[in-house]
């Protein structure tokens, strides 16, 4: 069986690229794509010029722009960077018929066995690289390695517009010198106990003796960082497969406590995953809120079902509230996710809905004129709480 050849592919800035891309007077200058600071916007994308400022993506706009009060400010047109990830795609598919999208803007492609087809590993990332050019306008930056995690990690490596090979069987030294942080799951919280104990880079991770880290991570989450700091991923690529789930979470800088607070992120989450839901043409039939707590790395999950599908954050919420009130929320929490889950195509309509359904229809027909308004004009409207 011969040895494996991962690529990830991933684009360079990709919404801000795209907006220099179609309004030339952009280029070289410090582009910030996201909501209006006086609406309490958050950064979606910034070009690489803005983001020596220290401008990052989710950092709140009014921030971004006191770091760099000369960005330009464009406003999210997302079906458009939908349709440009569109063609993006069609070109890696047209590389390998193993192609597992992460988002708009990053995929995976498993391109073993195709030497004699496409050339070597470095020679298939320029042509793909050539190839998007030329399809888009845009750059982008490939990762080549043995698997998926090492790939995307070298993807990272030198954007923009690079190219990084990880040479086979040789993924463990040449990660072994970045910064732990570089390793997947770990924050700012579990950097710092890996820190206490010694571990500054993926290299101490990889070589220290696991019952410290057991006794500091717990032993599922201890193995697992340890398997990704040597370089171990076996991981398959998978196409184009259907989404089970769209979700939304983030691991907090700081724990939290009580149902307030929790709620707070899940109407946050319930948003965003309504819009993704709706980006998707999908609908959802159920809900699954996730808490991850900080005592032990402990992982709670609690699901609710209902007979119509819907695409709004108003409904999802209100379901995500009853499954709250069942969870603890008196322990530290480190993370706070939402997922829709049970998911069909939108336009699927039984006889009996309108009139059974129709305060979760009108809240639909309602967010998708907002999304309308929000890929034109940016972040400029909200609906009222509940």
């Amino acid at each position: 069986m011969p040895e494996r050849t991962i690529f990830h592919v991933d684009m360079d800035a990709f919404y801000a690229a795209i907006e220099q891309r179609d309004h030339p007077e952009l280029l070289g200058k410090p582009v910030i794509v996201g909501g209006v600071a006086s609406r309490r916007g958050v950064v979606s994308t910034a070009s690489y010029e803005a983001r020596v400022y220290g401008v990052h993506s989710a950092m709140p706009m009014a921030q971004a722009l006191r770091k760099c009060p000369h960005g330009i400010v464009m406003p999210v047109r997302m079906s458009h960077y939908i349709e440009v990830s569109r063609q993006i795609m069609a070109v890696l598919h047209s590389f390998s018929p193993l192609v597992e999208p992460l988002s708009l803007d990053e995929a995976f492609l498993d391109m073993t066995g195709t030497q004699a087809l496409h050339g070597s590993a470095e020679t298939t990332a320029k042509s793909i690289k050539q190839r998007v050019l030329e399809t888009t306008s845009l750059t982008c930056s490939v990762g080549v390695a043995d698997n998926k995690f090492l790939a995307k990690l070298a993807s990272d490596l030198h954007k923009p517009n690079g190219i990084t090979l990880v040479p086979p069987g040789e993924g463990a030294s040449f990660i072994a010198p970045l910064p732990i942080r570089r390793l997947w799951g770990v924050g700012p919280r579990t950097a710092q106990r890996l820190e206490k104990i010694g571990c500054k880079t993926i290299g101490d991770v990889a070589s220290i003796q696991s019952g410290w880290l057991v006794r500091v991570l717990g032993e599922a989450s201890a193995e697992h960082l340890q398997a990704l700091a040597r370089g171990h991923d076996d991981r398959p690529v998978i196409p184009d497969r259907e989404a089970k789930s769209i979700g939304s979470e983030e691991t907090l800088d700081r724990d939290i406590t009580g149902q307030g607070a929790v709620l707070l992120l899940v109407r946050r989450h319930c948003e965003r995953v309504a819009f993704r839901l709706r980006q998707a043409g999908l609908q959802a039939r159920g809900i699954r809120v996730k808490l991850r707590y900080q005592k032990g790395f402990r992982l709670t999950t609690r699901e609710t079902t209902w007979a119509q599908p819907c695409d709004d954050s108003r409904t999802m919420y209100r379901a995500a509230l009853g499954l709250v009130s069942k969870l603890d929320v008196s322990e530290p929490i480190r993370l706070v996710g939402v997922g829709a889950v049970h998911l069909e195509p939108s336009g699927v309509t039984k006889q009996g809905d309108l009139f059974e359904h129709g305060s979760s229809k009108k809240d639909s027909r309602l967010e998708h004129t907002l999304d309308a308004i929000r890929m034109r004009f940016g972040d400029v409207i909200r609906r009222a709480q509940d």
